[in-house]
């Protein structure tokens, strides 16, 4: 099994599916949700941390790391990327 971490270096390339402004999910000020492809092909996505409402209702299987966060972001956004994402 091979071990991911982050790359740091890696740079936006480009966005996955539609902006928050096209899918009407617009936060106040210039907070909003967003998934960005990353130069190295990882994905980055911008949501509104989760971490502490959901601690208590993560699957047995799930745990989130103290260098992690649990991110959600809006379902439509979600499907505008859908296309976008590689099947492999």
């Amino acid at each position: 099994m091979t071990r991911w971490s982050v790359d740091p270096d890696a740079t936006f390339v480009r966005r996955l599916g539609k902006s928050a402004e096209e899918l009407g999910n617009i936060s106040q000020g210039k907070t909003c949700p967003d998934i960005w492809e990353l130069s190295n092909g990882d994905i980055a996505v911008v949501g509104t941390d989760m971490t502490e409402a959901f601690a208590d209702r993560l699957p047995s299987d799930v745990s989130v790391g103290v260098n992690e966060r649990l991110v959600v972001i809006p379902r439509n956004m979600a499907v505008s990327a859908k296309p976008e994402l590689p099947d492999a």
